[in-house]
């Protein structure tokens, strides 16, 4: 296909395709195993990798943990910039502020665990705080046979 002739604008394009250029996913093939696995959606339904994309289509896009709903505003069959990508959708309110949500929920959960292991000081210091404990424990609670 001659360099001219790629740049035309497109109405419709492949949903790999373009959710390859409008960097959802590194490389074609990525996005084609995503939809295949069921991590794209349009009304609710599983999509096909040879779907055709059309201006103001909503999509649901799951990468890991995060789940995206967008609105296709543009189409392109080229990837370029990560900013002129960008512009190729818009991310719903809903969807923004329940992804916010989700990921303070997440990083509350990982302060909640320590994030190192227990040093030889640590380990003592537990140790000695369980010999005291069950001692205490001892003397508290024994067996009488009056």
């Amino acid at each position: 296909m001659p360099k001219a002739e790629q740049n035309l604008p497109v109405e419709t394009v492949r949903i790999d395709k373009w959710l390859w250029a409008a960097r959802f996913f590194k490389t074609r093939s990525i996005a084609k195993s995503a939809i295949e696995g069921g991590k794209v959606h349009f009304d609710g339904e599983r999509v096909k990798v040879s779907k055709e994309v059309r201006v103001g289509m909503e999509l649901t896009i799951q990468q890991g943990f995060e789940k995206k709903t967008v609105i296709i505003k543009a189409i392109s069959n080229m990837r370029g910039p990560a900013p002129i990508a960008q512009q190729l959708y818009e991310e719903t309110e809903v969807s923004l502020a329940k992804r916010e949500l989700l990921a303070s929920q997440r990083k509350l959960h990982n302060l909640a665990r320590p994030d190192h292991r227990p040093s030889k000081k640590d380990r003592r210091q537990i140790s000695r705080f369980k010999q005291e404990n069950d001692q205490q424990f001892d003397q508290h609670w024994s067996y009488n046979d009056d």
